[in-house]
Parts: structure tokens; sequence; C-alpha cells
């Protein structure tokens, strides 16, 4: 029987041969695997709670230069932790520590980091659940914990 395979009982095969060449494709082997909830450490989710550790400072990677402020922050659904960056002007100065984040991706592809910010793929979106640019803009005060 030749490899054709569009004959009247052909539709097993045709589904066969498809589903194989669906493995090449990158997008969709990640999402049968379920490599996200596997190695992601907000486990899948868009967003996270954290408490905040320490301030950091980083060096912008090549050809860049300029120091991004960061958070070393400690995840409350698993312990995890990671660096985020506190978007934008003076953002940094309404975290301090043992101050409790939410977290969100920053958006750079392929779960990686975002254009020059080394090894960081998270951004804090609020702090003791206000937001972080409401702060920066002084429409409201942070809550005391």
């Amino acid at each position: 029987m030749g490899k054709g395979g569009n004959g009247e009982f052909a539709g097993r095969n045709l589904h066969r041969r498809r589903k194989k060449y669906m493995w090449l494709s990158k997008r969709w082997k990640r999402r049968k695997l379920k490599l996200k909830e596997r190695y992601d450490p907000l486990e899948g989710a868009p967003q996270a709670k954290a408490i905040v550790l320490e301030k950091v400072v980083l060096e912008q990677k090549q050809p860049h230069s300029g120091l991004i402020k960061c958070c070393k922050c400690q995840l409350l659904k698993n312990g995890k932790v990671v660096t985020a960056h506190a978007p934008r002007n003076k953002a940094i100065s309404y975290i301090d520590e043992h101050d409790e984040v939410l977290l969100a991706g920053l958006g750079g592809s392929q779960r990686g980091q975002m254009g020059s910010i080394p090894g960081v793929r998270y951004k804090i979106v609020a702090v003791n659940n206000a937001d972080l640019q409401m702060l920066r803009k002084g429409k409201k005060e942070k809550p005391k914990r």
C-alpha cells in the first residue's frame, strides 16, 4: 500500500501524521508537556504574592549602562526566592523590606527576561495591596502593616 493515504479510509493515517509533526512546534510541545507549570516559580499563575527580603541593584547588560532597581522576594505559595524589578522612576523608594508585594511577569519572550535586565523575569505591581503606580503619582498612601 502506498504512502499517499488520501483514500476513503485514510482518516486515521492523516490524523497520526499530523500529530507527529505537531511535536516540532515549540509552543505546542511546551503546552502539552506542561513545562511552564513544572518549572515556573509562579506555577503557571499570572500573578503571585511575595515578601521582600532585600533590595538589590543590578547593572544592565551590554551595550546599555545604568543601575536597575530590583528586590529579592520570597513567594508565599511555595517559598521560592525570585528577583523582581521595580518599574519606573522612584518606585523602589515605596518598597521596604518585609513588605508584601504582588508580582507579575515582565513580558519577556519565551519565558525570558526583558531587554537588558539580567535574569529578572518579574515586576512588582502592588505593595501592601496598594498599586505601585498610584503610590508613585501620589494618589494613594502606602498602608502601614
